[in-house]
């Protein structure tokens, strides 16, 4: 099975609008990657680890990922060592922009996915689900009504 290990910090400041959030609330940041990731990871058989710097806030529900605090230490250093707990490396994948971080997984075997590349993917798919809950959310009268159909 997969598992990814996401540095949550380092993605939060490549997508725009999460980082905009982060200058205001960290915890309100932290909830909306976690809730763009249960998105982008829903159906999928992965294991996912989204880790953050730091101690938890209020707790943040999510369906297919398991959030972790680096509490005294780095996220980072955590993130390190779970690698080092895991026998399969070559099923792990490692999202950051750290370039510590990305060099000690590629030693480790891990595959390596830069947070500007992995933030588009998710930013994909949630573009598209929340078109299709737009659409799903009109009735066919409002269509009709928008194309002039009778």
């Amino acid at each position: 099975m997969i598992t990814y290990l996401i540095d949550g910090n380092n993605l939060i400041g490549k997508i725009k609008s999460l980082s905009r959030i982060q200058k205001k609330s960290r915890q309100h940041s932290r909830e909306r990657l976690a809730f763009k990731l249960d998105n982008f990871f829903r159906n999928k058989k992965h294991k996912v680890f989204l880790h953050f710097d730091g101690f938890p806030g209020e707790v943040i529900n999510t369906d297919s990922i398991k959030i972790q605090y680096s509490e005294n230490k780095t996220a980072d250093e955590r993130i390190k060592k779970q690698i080092e707990q895991i026998s399969n490396r070559k099923n792990i994948i490692v999202v950051t922009s750290d370039t510590n971080l990305a060099d000690f997984s590629r030693v480790c075997s891990c595959t390596v996915i830069s947070s500007e590349e992995f933030s588009k993917e998710i930013m994909k798919i949630n573009v598209a689900d929340e078109k299709q809950q737009r659409i799903d959310s009109m009735n066919n009268e409002e269509f009709k009504k928008i194309f002039g159909v009778e």
